[in-house]
C-alpha cells in the first residue's frame, strides 16, 4: 500500500515537471496564434494521439448523454485555463504565472470546504497558507509595497481568474468520477474541450494564413499536447482519484522551481536572488501537506 502511494507521488511530481515546462514554452509561443486557437491545437492533437491507446486498452466506448455532460463540465474549467494561461503570457512572465499556479491548492480546498465540507487541518492549512505566501512573494519579486498596493499586471490577473477556474477542476474530477478505466476519461474529456474551444475560435480559424506560422510554433504546440496535456491529464486524474485532491494539486507549489529552471535552460529567463525566499516557501508548504 504504501509502494502504490509513492508510485503515485512520484507521477504528482513528473506531471508537474510536465506542467511547468508549459509555462516557458507557452511564453514563447503566445504571439504566434490567438489563445483559443493554441488551445484548440492542442486538445485535438492530443485527442488524435491518446486515441490509439484508448483502442488497444479496449475501452473506448461512446459515454451516454449523462456521462459527456459530465466529461463537458470537467473540460470547460480546462480549456478557459488554458486560455487564460496563454492570454496572461503576452503580458507577464513564466515565473509569474506559475507562482500563481500554486494558489490552486488552496482555491481548491476552500472549494472542497464550501461545497462538501470537506475540513482541513491546521498543519494543512498552515501549508496552504505557506504556499500561497511564496506565490505572492514571487509575484512581486518581495517587493511587498507593490504586494500591498496589489500591483498586479493585466496578466496577472487574467492568469489569476484562470486559477479560479482551476481549482475547480480538480474538484470536478473528484466529484464526477464514476470509476470508469482513466483513459477513457481522459480522452472524452480532450474531446469535449476540443468542442468549447471550437466553438470560442470558430470566427478565426478561417482567417489565419496557416502558411505562414513558423514550423518550431507547430512543433511546440505539438510538445504541449503530447506531453504537456496529453500525460499530464492522464496522470492528474489518476493522482486526484488515488491520493486525493488536496494531496495532488500540492505537488503545484514545485511549479515556479522547476518553471524557473526550465526558463533558464530555454534562454528566456534569469534568475533572480529576490524570490529566492519565495520558492523556498512553497517548497516547504508542499512538504507539510504531503506529511499531513
Amino acid at each position: 500500500m504504501i509502494a502504490s502511494q509513492k508510485y503515485y507521488h512520484s507521477l504528482m511530481i513528473f506531471a508537474t515537471v510536465l506542467v511547468a515546462s508549459s509555462f516557458p514554452v507557452g511564453a514563447a509561443i503566445a504571439g504566434s496564434l490567438s489563445p483559443s486557437v493554441i488551445m484548440l491545437l492542442r486538445f485535438v492533437c492530443a485527442a488524435i494521439l491518446f486515441l490509439p491507446y484508448v483502442m488497444f486498452k479496449k475501452t473506448l466506448a461512446l459515454p451516454s448523454g449523462k456521462r459527456l455532460l459530465h466529461y463537458s463540465l470537467i473540460s470547460l474549467p480546462l480549456a478557459t485555463f488554458f486560455w487564460c494561461m496563454f492570454e496572461s503570457l503576452k503580458y507577464t512572465s513564466a515565473l509569474n504565472t506559475s507562482a500563481l499556479y500554486t494558489m490552486v491548492p488552496g482555491i481548491t480546498a476552500l472549494y472542497m470546504l464550501l461545497v462538501n465540507r470537506e475540513t482541513t487541518g491546521k498543519a494543512r492549512t498552515l501549508g496552504l497558507m505557506l504556499g500561497t505566501l511564496g506565490a505572492i512573494w514571487i509575484v512581486f519579486r518581495g517587493d511587498y509595497q507593490a504586494a500591498m498596493a496589489l500591483d498586479f499586471n493585466y496578466g496577472d490577473l487574467v492568469f489569476f481568474i484562470g486559477c479560479l477556474v482551476m481549482a475547480g477542476y480538480n474538484f470536478l474530477v473528484k466529484k464526477l468520477y464514476a470509476g470508469e478505466p482513466m483513459e477513457l476519461m481522459t480522452f472524452w474529456v480532450l474531446v469535449s474541450g476540443a468542442g468549447w474551444l471550437l466553438l470560442a475560435s470558430w470566427g478565426q480559424i478561417f482567417t489565419i494564413e496557416w502558411q505562414s506560422i513558423g514550423n518550431e510554433v507547430y512543433l511546440w504546440i505539438l510538445y504541449l499536447s503530447f506531453f504537456s496535456t496529453l500525460v499530464t491529464f492522464f496522470l492528474q486524474q489518476m493522482g486526484i482519484v488515488k491520493i486525493g485532491a488536496t494531496n495532488a494539486v500540492a505537488y503545484s507549489f514545485l511549479t515556479p522551481a522547476f518553471a524557473l529552471l526550465l526558463s533558464i535552460l530555454f534562454g528566456i529567463g534569469v534568475f533572480e536572488l529576490a524570490v529566492l525566499p519565495g520558492i523556498v516557501l512553497v517548497i516547504v508548504a508542499m512538504f507539510i501537506i504531503q506529511r499531513t
